[in-house]
């Protein structure tokens, strides 16, 4: 059962529609971990463009979608209510798998190193509990 639907973790994060890349949050640790999901629908925006005869996720779209995972779980924390988290740098990216329409893609990112308003995330997604994205991703936290 999730913990967190779409309104929910809009309360967190300032993504939108076509941009939110989250449907709910299933597994939250303030300031530690989130485990959020995407249902990949034909319906995507990107899909018309990449690619029409055989359509994937962009890579840049899930590693987006980590992310945001990671804000949400940064962003839970009381003192960053109403802050923003940006990307500061991506590490080690690696692409396993393709993601396509039908797929239920589980994004899991776990923060480590935390010093100040930077900090560094472990990030992987799976599709079927097949890895198919993985990064160290680097962020700051903001204002709003």
């Amino acid at each position: 059962m999730s913990i967190m639907n779409s309104k929910e973790i809009m309360e967190i994060i300032p993504h939108r529609q076509p941009f939110m890349l989250l449907d709910t949050v299933e597994e939250l640790e303030p300031g530690v971990r989130a485990l959020a999901k995407k249902c990949v629908t034909y319906n995507e925006p990107f899909f018309a463009g990449h690619f029409p005869q055989e359509p994937v996720m962009p890579g840049v779209l899930i590693i987006e979608a980590l992310a945001q995972a990671g804000a949400v779980a940064i962003l839970s924390v009381p003192e960053n209510k109403g802050k923003t988290a940006y990307f500061a740098a991506i590490q080690n990216a690696k692409f396993k798998g393709k993601v396509i329409p039908g797929d239920v893609l589980m994004l899991e990112t776990t923060l480590g190193k935390v010093k100040g308003p930077m900090g560094i995330g472990s990030a992987k997604a799976t599709v079927n509990g097949k890895v198919v994205a993985q990064a160290e991703l680097t962020f700051a936290i903001g204002q709003a």
